[in-house]
């Protein structure tokens, strides 16, 4: 008995003045010691853990509402409720907290304390409450101006509520407001509706409760229509009894639902058609009229969801095939009312609500409403699968995989949802934009579920991939058809809409290249997608030519090489050279779009693609200045070529990336940098190099090195042999070597040294330090493995052992070296 009577909801006032829920659990009171003071405690049932812990301060303001709510704020934008199953357990807790402020539990709020000069507290303080002027013609304009002036003092306020409540004065009004309107009184109709204005802005339960009574609510909207500033008054009471009617579509038969309904829709009238805009008023000043709103929804979602009956009615009328088109109409709009209304539901409860919904049938029942003519229907029923989706995507995967077992592709539930998509009749698609945000949920691998024995990620993408793609395509397949085989592929409407279709359907399988690799480079490449989505960069829509643009920029994103081979395969990118000449030199997204796919192909060094776009359409790009990116991808190709025509050069590279051999990142000075630069092919084959820079270097800082390290060679091998050095680019003098090769210079080794032509000046040479060396047959480079190498000092302490080992390795291969460049490091 105490669990049911303490159960309550907790709830937050959001930023859009909406009531959040926190979660459900039990309240106790007690004396927290870090709080220094008793405070309202609430532990979730579920799990046990604190929902709320809140100190109840002595100035702090707590409302009780509709004997089941205690409303109060913490901060100055924090506002917080405790809705209570049992109104005994509100009472009690009630009670506490009127225990701890000092104030009488029969009051509905606790004071709230607010700056006021001391002589106006002392007047309200001094008097014992606020006397009302009778209930008079002649007096409704002294009333008024009472109403105004105690609005802005909430102690004034507060006392004026409580003699409108005490004296039961809200009758009293409205009897004189038929009085007036029997007797055209246009000047009391006025005072009254600043009266009953003034009391809405009380923000006061009970007064609402009265105000809200199905005996007084629409007299209180009479009141509310005779605004002093309008010359007309408004028919707000006329469209509520005339125009709006309550359609019973199936019949409730618990009286107070009934009243509750109708309750809930006049005031929500009231708040969002009947009172002045909120900007008008201060922020809070209507927050009760919210809260009165917001529970009464939560109230009427679970009296319905509670009456079994209503809802089995309800989802067999939707399904049988002998309901009229009107009735089901009525029947669809009013589950999508009643799904609205469950958005107000705390977590757990609309777990429970929507399981009930599926349990009774919601999808197939949506199956067949979608299936209808009507299109206000259909809208009504989309807006019912949008919550679905929203809710749990699982749910709905796992009833269109069911039905595929038993039904065609074309009665499929996520196929009638494609088709609506792209038979919207929307000039602006908006219908369309929903549904493809829909699919676009379905199919993101995100929101998908993984257990031990399924995997519902690759169940749902082979069945979507199945049964469902080619109907998403189809639009895209038809309007890029090859009807002349000398023309190939032409794109056949370029109307607005047909486009905007288009882009949508290129957006969705943008995001399903990004998300689902497998399944969907199969059906790109079976179906050769990406030739007939190219077609549309000639489209006079930019908007779509671009989609088409981004749709291949995805794909080469990926960087697989299944996606490169087909596009070199069918050369996919003459459209896209062709979009780009034709945009000739507009500077636009177009271009910038297509530059930026060249430029990621060369930053990235895609070799396929880059090697395919120079060999194929250099003569169409070599003229583009304005960027670099041609250029860039020229020498990329350039430096691929090299690489392939001397294999010793890609051997040297992977030796340059073992561990063993780590290359001392640092900037060439420029004379040496000018020595790498020159041709390698005026080196004759064998011949050593060394840079001019080195012959101007002193006999002693070229030869200690080399002194130091034959010394080491010494240590560990009594041998005679004779090892090339070279000293330090940067000048330093260290006795270890390292191998060493510059991808960096512009002209690199562009055939085997065996073919090289000698040129008169350059290293090796005839008139050339060491030219005597081409004599010698025996003559060869320092080599590791094959590979053509030169030394660099850089010390690394680390891989002495390795590079000893290497020593021995190239000692045991290679012959000693002539006499000629023995002559040239001691000269």
């Amino acid at each position: 008995m105490t669990d049911t009577r303490r159960r309550v909801k907790v709830y937050t006032l959001n930023e859009d003045r909406q009531w959040d829920d926190r979660g459900t659990g039990h309240v106790s009171s007690g004396y927290v010691e870090r709080l220094k003071g008793t405070s309202l405690l609430v532990r979730a049932e579920s799990d046990g853990s604190l929902l709320l812990e809140s100190k109840i301060n002595p100035n702090t303001a707590y409302q009780k509402q509709q004997d089941t709510l205690i409303v109060w704020s913490e901060a100055e934008n924090y506002d917080l409720a405790l809705s209570f199953q049992e109104k005994a357990g509100c009472d009690e807790i009630w009670e506490k907290i009127c225990q701890v402020q000092g104030k009488d539990p029969s009051v509905d709020i606790t004071q709230d304390v607010v700056d006021e000069s001391e002589e106006e507290r002392f007047d309200d303080m001094s008097s014992p409450g606020l006397e009302l002027p009778p209930c008079e013609l002649n007096r409704l304009e002294d009333l008024a101006e009472l109403v105004a002036s105690s609005l802005p003092s909430p102690l004034r306020r507060e006392k004026l509520a409580l003699a409108v409540e005490n004296e039961g004065y809200i009758r009293k009004l409205l009897e004189m407001f038929r009085v007036c309107e029997d007797l055209e009184n246009r000047e009391g109709l006025h005072h009254l509706y600043e009266i009953i204005k003034g009391i809405f802005l009380l923000n006061r339960t009970a007064l609402f409760e009265v105000m809200f009574s199905e005996e007084c609510i629409m007299d209180v909207i009479g009141c509310l229509e005779f605004d002093p500033a309008l010359s007309q008054p408004r028919r707000h009471r006329e469209f509520l009894t005339k125009t709006a009617r309550f359609k019973e579509v199936i019949p409730i038969s618990d009286p107070e639902l009934r009243q509750k309904i109708h309750q809930t829709y006049r005031v929500q009238y009231i708040q969002d058609m009947v009172l002045p805009t909120p900007s008008v008023f201060e922020e809070n000043m209507l927050s009760t009229l919210h809260s009165f709103i917001f529970f009464n929804k939560v109230e009427i979602v679970g009296m319905l969801q509670d009456d079994e009956k209503f809802l089995t009615d309800l989802f067999a009328q939707l399904t049988d095939e002998a309901t009229d088109d009107d009735k089901r109409h009525e029947l669809v709009n009013f589950l999508k009312e009643f799904c609205a209304f469950s958005q107000t539901l705390q977590p757990q409860n609309r777990d429970a609500f929507f399981k009930t919904l599926s349990n009774m049938g919601i999808l197939p029942a949506l199956e067949v409403i979608l299936g209808m003519d009507d299109v206000q229907v259909r809208g009504a029923a989309t807006d019912i699968f949008s919550y679905l989706v929203e809710y749990n995507p699982s749910m709905v995967r796992e009833f269109v995989m069911q039905e595929s077992q038993q039904n065609d592709d074309d009665i499929l539930l996520i196929n009638l949802i494609i088709e609506h998509m792209i038979c919207d009749t929307d000039p602006e698609l908006g219908g369309a934009v929903q549904l493809m945000g829909l699919l676009r949920t379905l199919v993101d691998p995100e929101n998908m579920l993984a257990t031990a024995n399924k995997t519902e990620k690759t169940e749902f993408l082979s069945f979507f991939y199945k049964h469902c793609m080619h109907v998403l395509s189809a639009p895209l397949l038809a309007n890029t058809t090859e009807e002349k085989p000398s023309k190939g592929i032409e794109y056949l409407r370029d109307d607005f809409q047909t486009s905007q279709l288009l882009a949508l359907i290129l957006e969705l399988l943008t995001f399903c290249v990004e998300h689902h690799t497998y399944h969907i480079k199969n059906y790109i490449i079976n179906k050769d997608i990406l030739r007939r989505v190219l077609v549309l960069t000639a489209s006079q829509h930019a908007f779509l030519a671009l989609c088409a643009l981004r749709f291949m920029r995805r794909i080469i994103g990926l960087k697989d090489e299944f996606y490169n081979r087909y596009i070199m395969r069918n050369f996919l990118f003459e459209p896209v050279i062709k979009a780009f000449l034709n945009n000739g030199s507009r500077y636009n997204l177009m271009n910038s779009a297509i530059i930026e796919m060249f430029e990621y192909v060369r930053v990235e060094d895609v070799k396929s693609l880059t090697a395919h776009i120079v060999e194929n359409y250099w003569k169409a790009l070599e003229d583009v200045n304005y960027v670099q990116t041609f250029k860039g991808l020229k020498l990329r190709y350039e430096q691929q070529r090299e690489r392939q025509d001397n294999p010793k050069l890609d051997s040297m590279r992977s030796i340059l990336r073992n561990h063993r051999f780590r290359r001392d990142a640092r900037t060439l000075e420029d004379e040496e940098e000018m020595w790498f630069n020159t041709d390698e092919d005026d080196l004759e084959d064998g011949e050593a190099v060394v840079p001019p820079s080195d012959k101007m270097k002193s006999e002693e800082d070229l030869m200690e090195p080399i002194s130091k390290f034959m010394e080491r060679k010494k240590m560990k091998d009594s041998d005679d042999k004779e090892v090339l050095g070279k000293s330090s680019l940067s000048g330093r003098q260290n006795p270890s070597f390292k191998l060493s090769y510059s991808g960096s210079t512009k002209t690199s080794l562009s055939s085997p040294p065996s073919s090289a032509s000698l040129n008169p000046g350059s290293p090796g040479s005839p008139g050339s330090p060491g030219s005597g060396a081409r004599s010698s047959p025996s003559t060869t480079a320092v080599t590791t493995k094959g590979g053509l190498v030169g030394l660099v000092d850089y010390p690394d302490d680390d891989d002495d052992e390795d590079e000893e080992e290497e020593e021995e390795d190239v000692e045991s291969k290679e012959d000693p070296l002539p006499p000629s460049k023995k002559s040239k490091l001691s000269s």
